[in-house]
């Protein structure tokens, strides 16, 4: 379970005592690993060694700055898609010329934005945008380079919210349009535009379709070049599938490996914008048992976090594994699975106290008996956790704590109930 590993039947975060945390910081609580963080992002760089690379970490997966800081410090650009997501990189101290910018509503503010920090490219997502972005470098008398993201109509099987490389999608355009808007466009001065985007969407599984977006889209940059166009990189995008469940997805090297024989002697840059892959199972979500309930002939486990904390689970159906902090030895699980196969275990739904019939983590789990008062982990919360939380029934936002072998720190506090409040106040507000 990368560094969250149970000794003598108690979970350790490295070498902290999860329910030390607790005990200090309170529930919920994310609690993210920081060797973790590096050992995955040190698997993604040594994979894609062979040939020349970027790695952009997407902050849209977890973007606490104290943890953008370590990984930019260990070499990692960033892929950001919002103004708010720059000025955190800014903050983490990133090297702005690693950093590569998406999203398919780049506003003119966010855009000035970028273009003063010098970004390394911007992802451009329509000609409409592809326009703005000229005028604006024109006005502000930057100039930039750009890569053009097209869907070369790949399915990655993943759930339909996290999707994007299909035709029918707001994200970039047809494979087949981009002739076109190099023709318009690729000779521009302010806007360089010298790269091609692709991303497939989020929590992919297999390496197959990687593989068919790059046979599509190398024959492109061909067909691009022999018109006399200079494509210098290869942005492939990120959705590299996360361990949900133990040894369910391809490993950093699976995909290069696969990817690595496309571009290696065709003098492209490679980009990648890794987010789950390297964060999803640096980080657990510890909650605790506030009541157990049946329920006609279902069983009810009440915990203190809610989807306003995790949303996934009800938005995306998603899987996470969940397990007490605390067992006998007989229910130390050896890896994450929707079925462990462990006598004495209970069935149950794990929910939460928001005011919604979605507000549930687990449906008809299997997991050892727990008692009010008992800590539970959520595992695999990393990546979309706390960045997908909101205030929803005026809960505050849960802590997160960063664990560094045997010292923890919390890196972001507890929300309170004046922080809920604290912009509301003191307005003139006028009739």
């Amino acid at each position: 379970m990368d560094h969250f590993n149970y000794k003598n039947g108690r979970l350790f975060a490295e070498k902290v005592d999860v329910a030390d945390i607790a005990g200090r910081v309170g529930t919920p609580v994310y609690i993210y690993s920081k060797a973790t963080f590096g050992d995955h992002l040190q698997k993604v760089q040594a994979a894609y060694a062979d040939v020349e690379h970027l790695i952009c970490y997407s902050i849209k997966a977890c973007g606490n700055i104290n943890i953008l800081k370590f990984l930019a410090e260990a070499g990692s650009g960033f892929d950001i898609v919002s103004g708010g997501e720059l000025y955190r990189a800014q903050l983490a101290g990133a090297d702005c010329s690693k950093i590569v910018y998406a999203g398919a509503g780049k506003t003119d503010a966010e855009i000035i934005e970028a273009l003063n920090a010098e970004i390394g490219y911007f992802n451009i997502e329509s000609e409409a945008e592809f326009e703005n972005l000229i005028k604006l470098a024109k006005k502000t008398g930057h100039k930039t380079k750009a890569a053009l993201r097209v869907n070369p109509d790949v399915d990655a099987k993943t759930h339909r919210y996290t999707t994007t490389g299909q035709k029918e999608t707001k994200f970039g355009v047809d494979i087949e349009r981009a002739h076109d808007i190099f023709s318009k466009y690729g000779k521009n001065d302010s806007v360089r535009l010298c790269a091609i985007h692709v991303h497939l969407g989020s929590a992919g599984k297999t390496v197959a379709p990687y593989v068919e977006a790059m046979q599509k889209t190398l024959v492109l940059i061909e067909q691009l070049r022999g018109d006399g166009f200079s494509i210098e990189s290869l942005n492939i995008g990120g959705g590299y599938g996360a361990d949900y469940e133990t040894d369910t997805a391809p490993a950093a090297a699976d995909y290069a490996s696969a990817i690595i024989p496309f571009v290696k002697g065709k003098n492209l840059k490679l980009i990648l914008e890794p987010g789950a892959s390297i964060a999803a199972n640096s980080a657990i979500l510890l909650t605790k048992v506030l009541y157990l309930k049946t329920g006609g002939e279902k069983e009810f486990v009440i915990v203190d976090a809610g989807m306003n904390d995790l949303i996934r689970p009800p938005l995306y159906d998603a899987f996470h594994f969940i397990w007490p902090a605390k067992v006998g030895k007989q229910f130390v699980p050896n890896k994450r699975t929707k079925q462990p196969q462990i006598d004495g275990l209970q069935i149950v739904d794990v929910v939460g106290p928001v005011c919604e019939a979605a507000d549930f983590f687990a449906r008809e789990r299997a997991i050892p008996p727990v008692a009010r008062g008992d800590l539970i982990a959520i595992f695999t919360a990393g990546a979309y956790g706390f960045t997908m939380s909101s205030n929803y029934n005026a809960r505050p936002m849960a802590a997160e704590v960063l664990v560094d072998g045997d010292k923890f720190t919390i890196i972001r506090k507890r929300q309170t109930y004046e922080d809920l409040v604290g912009l509301e106040r003191g307005l003139d507000i006028q009739q």
